[in-house]
């Protein structure tokens, strides 16, 4: 069942409040990295329920006065057209996409740094498209050796060859569309910048995972561990914050192995031997500071990772992943003593109704705990079969009441049978929504059932097989968390 366990308003206060404080410790003006997602970070808001998805949104519009985003991206990934797999559009697309959504927020872009830049074909025709649309451009070149060679790094030579920003903003953040993209030496290379104008600019991290002032092995640091298991990032205890300051607090593993390069480049830059002391100091998170209830936290990303465990099976039986990836993620259930068909409240039901009637089965568990089954037929898939259920169950309408008469169904199945010549003539969770739409216009049961759709969103659903990609679609638009045993629907070997 649904619990919140974190306060995103509370969330906004302080993470706002850390932000204006590091800002002051370096002379008014701050290059922040931002790490993760700026929209719809999904992962966090399942992993912390109460967290919403546009949390860093609302957190930047807070700050909006005071704030300029600068995007960077590197030129080998627009040379090969790197694609952001949430959204299906390339990195530079997507620069266009996120520089819409936050002019129509009123947050302020400066432009568009293009990384490791040597002349790329493509770079540089994205270079006259952001022209051409009124964006500036600044290219960035890569460094020989770099990050070993601190002197060139720290020279004329290496971030003295970059473009320089000009900001006017007290704090910058430094985006991306992915990983890889060169956030780091973007800030650093402005830090650079800076003091050589005299300005003592500063430099800080913002990275929602892991939680640094949570336990190593919380749940909530586990999932971060599940969620970047294709990148088999492990969490760990910061030694240098330990060495420094007497106190545990948790990095991750890429962070950690880097410091020592980055604080000896600051100090190259600087001056300062001590401008952070640990991986743990160059951060501002607050994030552990907004959960008000442990527990709700705990299950939740328990949930997160048998999600993120069985959308690997799939993927390893498709081709897609390695088998690291599912035993990494198979060594962290074990770490919380979760079993994945135990302890996900709709694999069971799922299950057992598929072994019972010998067909398809899917089962929803909804906010409140109850679960709903469903199984495929000769007219509709098991999604859609499970999916009318719930709706009627959540309407309060009889199991027994049909919701699709025959004039609005059979005319379907005959144009995917006979004119389509569909081989999956049965209805796809799609088809039953149109349909469902057309009969509630005469219907006021139907329209009544169409009307508790929004209330499956945040709800699980777990199917025996793997799901074609129309209901795996479907049910991703509607915000169902959705799981599948890595079985072949029919045992084709086609899918």
């Amino acid at each position: 069942m649904f619990k919140k366990g974190f306060s995103n308003e509370l969330y906004v206060e302080k993470q706002a409040r850390e932000i204006k404080e590091r800002i002051k410790k370096f002379d008014g003006k701050l290059y922040l990295e931002f790490g993760g997602k700026l929209f719809d970070d999904f992962h966090a808001s399942r992993v912390l329920p109460g967290f919403e998805p546009d949390a860093k949104i609302k957190l930047l519009q807070t700050l909006s006065n005071d704030t300029e985003i600068i995007f960077c991206i590197s030129a080998d990934d627009i040379e090969k057209t790197k694609v952001r797999a949430d959204l299906g559009i390339s990195y530079d697309m997507d620069i266009l996409r996120l520089t819409d959504e936050f002019k129509a927020m009123g947050i302020s872009v400066n432009g568009v740094v293009l990384t490791k830049y040597n002349h790329q074909a493509a770079a540089d025709n994205f270079i006259a498209k952001l022209h051409n649309l009124g964006i500036k451009s600044y290219k960035h070149y890569p460094i020989p050796n770099y990050p070993r060679d601190v002197k060139l790094i720290v020279s004329d030579e290496g971030y003295g060859k970059n473009d320089f920003v000009e900001t006017t903003k007290p704090l910058v953040v430094i985006t991306a569309p992915g990983p890889g993209s060169g956030k780091l030496a973007v800030c650093l290379s402005q830090v650079y910048h800076e003091h050589k104008r005299g300005r003592y600019a500063g430099y800080a991290k913002f990275e929602t995972f892991p939680v640094w002032n949570l336990p190593l092995k919380h749940p909530v640091n586990l999932a971060y561990e599940a969620a970047t298991a294709d990148l088999l990032d492990v969490n760990m205890i910061d030694p240098f914050h330990l060495e420094a300051y007497g106190e545990t607090t948790v990095n991750y593993n890429r962070d950690v192995e880097a410091f020592p390069i980055v604080k000896t480049i600051l100090k190259n830059i600087t001056g300062d031997e001590n401008f952070y002391r640990s991986p743990t100091d160059m951060g501002v998170n607050m994030v552990g500071n907004a959960i008000i209830d442990d527990e709700a936290c705990r299950y939740a990303s328990g949930q997160e990772i048998i999600y993120r465990y069985y959308t690997a099976l799939c993927d390893y039986k498709l081709g897609k992943v390695s088998i690291n990836q599912v035993e990494k993620l198979e060594s962290l259930l074990n770490q919380l003593g979760l079993t994945a068909d135990v302890d996900r409240p709709c694999v069971a039901p799922a299950n057992l109704k598929a072994q019972t009637s010998g067909r398809v089965a899917t089962a929803y568990e909804l906010q409140d705990g109850t679960i709903i089954t469903g199984k495929a037929s000769d007219v509709m898939s098991a999604t859609s079969a499970a999916t009318i259920n719930a709706l009627k169950h959540l309407a309060g309408i009889n199991d027994a009441i049909q919701l699709i008469p025959a004039s609005v169904l059979m005319p379907i199945l005959d144009l995917k049978r006979n004119v389509l010549g569909s081989k999956a003539s049965a209805l796809k969770l799609d088809d039953v929504l149109l349909a469902l739409t057309v009969a509630s216009n005469t219907n006021p049961t139907v329209e009544l059932a169409l009307a508790q759709l929004p209330k499956l969103r945040g709800a699980d659903l777990h199917s025996s097989v793997m799901l074609r990609t129309g209901d795996a679609s479907t049910l991703k638009k509607l915000g169902i968390r959705t799981t599948c045993n890595d079985i072949f629907p029919e045992n084709s070997m086609y899918f």
